[in-house]
């Protein structure tokens, strides 16, 4: 071997030694430049009042969720309120995501984090947006990470006590930047798109009820019931001869719709479907001058049924006077009254808002309300029969 020969290898060593070098620092950098973001936000610049809009796609589904006239509504069921509490928290929990764990991944290995967005894959893409539904960040949410219930040992290990597992973190990623890859601890379980996990079911409820009053396609099974004060008997108005009221009995009924709730709203349901052209009517009026009128209609499944609800008001407009009534007590019990009227009439703007929607309630929100005259009464007791002592019969002569 020549010198000339011995420097071409040498000065080649040098060269694949660079290339070698190169690359290491190339599939490096990833990792240390991750690295630094250990411990600090995901989502530093995340302009949280800016948002306004929020789409939540899964392969299987989509959830818009946007303010309207500052109202948060569900896009998919008619602009129906949304919970306010469940979206702050859900944009608050970005605002404050930190990095437990950078991850250095490639794109041969985001099948197996579930963090290819829906369409392609199976991740959960989560996208903000402003007023005019610009998207101003997005981050893809994929596969949980897994705690044993049962504990975990000085090591991580799982402690095997049979207790189950629950999710205890996620893998995430900004937009489609590989370098933002991390693991987090937070495992974001309401982020689904299910428009009915998002409604806000804060509904009307009923109190201090007066009378209630049931009308059937079967005039037989109709009844009303009635009370003269908050603490009198429920009685059975028009009652017939022998009917009288079992208190009991009535008690599931009154109190059926004293904090109703509902699974979700009906969308696009006709009359004939929802059985709204020949529903049960319940009316329920209350001591506070609330008149609520609630149509029952057909069933929804096994376990569900649809339900309508009209809300009307008939408040005092003065109040009377004590006959004792002090003068000086006259100026506060006016402006009580004037702050009870002003919350009455409130309550009355924002039930009557709920009147625009067909429900889908459980059955048993409305299975009390669904009972037969019959059932309300009290069982007849029989008289028990009188016995007739035998006719002694007289000593026959001997």
């Amino acid at each position: 071997m020549n010198r000339k020969q011995l420097t071409f290898l040498i000065v080649l060593g040098v060269v694949l030694c660079g290339l070698a070098w190169l690359a290491f620092q190339k599939e490096k950098h990833p990792y240390q430049e991750s690295s630094a973001k250990l411990g600090a936000r995901l989502l530093p610049d995340f302009p949280l009042n800016d948002v306004a809009q929020l789409t939540i796609k899964q392969p299987g589904g989509e959830l818009n969720l946007a303010k309207k006239d500052d109202l948060w509504v569900v896009k998919e069921r008619g602009d129906y309120p949304a919970n306010f509490a469940n979206i702050s928290d859900f944009l608050r929990k970005f605002w404050e995501l930190k990095v437990a764990k950078p991850v250095k991944a490639g794109p041969s290995r985001l099948p197996q984090l579930e963090l290819v967005a829906p369409g392609q894959g199976n991740g959960t893409l989560v996208d903000f947006k402003d007023k005019s539904g610009k998207s101003i960040k997005s981050v893809l949410l994929g596969a949980k990470t897994m705690r044993d219930a049962g504990g975990e040992s000085p090591m991580g290990m799982g402690m095997g006590m049979g207790g189950g597992s629950f999710p205890n973190g996620r893998y995430v990623m900004v937009g489609s930047d590989l370098q933002s890859i991390a693991l987090v601890t937070e495992p974001f379980a309401n982020a689904e798109a299910k428009p009915e996990e998002w409604l806000n079911k804060e509904w009307f409820k009923i109190e201090r009820l007066k009378s209630l009053e049931l009308v059937t396609t079967n005039a037989t099974n109709n009844f009303k019931i009635t009370r003269e004060t908050e603490s009198g008997e429920w009685k059975l108005a028009e009652s017939k001869p022998g009917e009288l009221l079992d208190s009991a009995k009535s008690t599931a009924t009154t109190g059926a719709l004293s904090f109703p709730t509902f699974n979700d709203i009906a969308t696009n349901a006709s009359p004939e479907l929802t059985g709204m052209a020949r529903p049960i009517l319940a009316t329920l009026e209350t001591f506070d001058g609330f008149t609520y009128i609630t149509k029952i209609g057909a069933k929804s499944g096994e376990d569900s049924q649809y339900l309508q609800v009209a809300v009307s008001g008939n408040f005092p407009k003065e109040r009377t006077p004590g006959k004792d009534e002090k003068p000086e007590d006259k100026a506060k019990l006016d402006k009580e009254f004037q702050d009870n009227s002003r919350k009455l009439e409130e309550r009355l703007k924002n039930e009557k808002a709920y009147e625009k929607w067909t429900y889908i309630v459980s059955k048993w929100t409305v299975e009390p309300l669904l009972k037969e005259r019959k059932d309300l009464l009290a069982e007849k007791k029989e008289e028990p029969k009188k016995v007739e002592a035998p006719l002694a019969l007289p000593d026959e002569k001997k």
